[in-house]
């Protein structure tokens, strides 16, 4: 995420989500989840789970606040061992218990037996957080068959997994819009582990990052876009919608598949998956909004793939 005075933590490992020289233990034991006690998708943490950071950077995501958010992860292995590595992939976020969805150009051409999920991630350089995160392997993957690499058209990837997660206070479902729905609220959040700045620059983030952004209309995305190397006659797919444009505050590269997540009118608290991050001109271009799959476009897609594979359908609505 772009995050220009964001804290970047250093770390000793060669890949970000690996933990090769842990620093001294904050708990010794990671607590498994409880069961949440509340009913539905949706539902932000604001305050996080069981502490808050205080002092803190304020793009900088509380422990457990979107207990939707994974991280897609492909592993490599290392020239000269047997020793393999977990090299982040990109974001994704959980639908079901067993469904992700993330960006078709981020999955697309991998085999589910290089891919794997992480689900109540928050810090990446330490494994004993409050509770503990889940992995699981790929079983499938599903690319939407109009996808279209040259242009991102249709950009949406379901990743089936081995076996569930397990629900709990740091690991949730997010809601879906219906299909078509019109989504103009004007502050929506989104998350991800990307780079700070765009080009070789810019750093992984440790923790998990947010960043507020409002929906931006869709001419008036058009009409920044165009201003753009884009140029003047540059069309938007239909299958996109646009959010942000402020100076400073965007996703980034390695934000590609994260969710960008919007509150429910009647219920500010629970929230919908109005987008993927997509792509976008630079990172936190002034007056530039970046582009997002529009997941209202998708519902009945993603329905029709769970029914298929006889998975249910009925934990994302609300």
């Amino acid at each position: 995420m772009d995050l220009k005075a964001a804290r970047i933590k250093e770390g000793p490992c060669e890949n970000y989500l690996d933990v090769c020289c842990q620093t001294p233990d904050r708990l010794t034991d990671p607590i498994t989840p409880k069961p949440n006690t509340r009913t539905g998708c949706g539902y932000r943490n604001p305050e996080g789970i069981g502490f808050r950071i205080t002092g803190h950077d304020d793009n900088e995501a509380q422990f457990g606040e979107f207990p939707w958010m994974v991280a897609i992860l492909r592993e490599e292995a290392v020239a000269g061992n047997d020793q393999k590595l977990n090299v982040y992939q990109c974001g994704g976020s959980l639908i079901q218990p067993q469904v992700v969805i993330t960006a078709a150009h981020c999955v697309n051409g991998k085999n589910p037996s290089q891919l794997k999920i992480r689900a109540g991630e928050w810090d990446t350089q330490t494994k004993n957080e409050l509770f503990t995160h889940q992995d699981r392997d790929v079983s499938k993957v599903i690319v939407h068959d109009k996808y279209y690499g040259g242009a991102l058209y249709n950009d949406v990837a379901l990743l089936v997994l081995s076996e569930p997660v397990v629900l709990g206070n740091n690991v949730e479902v997010v809601c879906l819009p219906k299909q078509g729905e019109v989504l103009d609220h004007s502050r929506c959040f989104a998350s991800g582990w990307g780079k700070d700045v765009f080009g070789k620059e810019g750093r992984y983030q440790v923790i998990l990052k947010k960043v507020e952004l409002p929906i931006v209309p869709r001419n008036q995305c058009v009409d920044a876009l165009r201003k753009t190397r884009l140029g003047p006659y540059f069309k938007l797919h239909e299958s996109f919608i646009c959010a942000g444009g402020e100076m400073g505050r965007d996703t980034c590269k390695g934000d590609g598949g994260s969710p960008l997540v919007c509150p429910i009118a009647n219920n500010p608290n629970q929230y919908i998956q109005a987008g993927i991050v997509a792509w976008g001109i630079g990172c936190g271009e002034d007056r530039t909004p970046g582009v997002y799959a529009a997941v209202a476009q998708f519902r009945l897609w993603i329905d029709e793939q769970l029914l298929y594979n006889n998975l249910d359908v009925t934990s994302y609505e609300y």
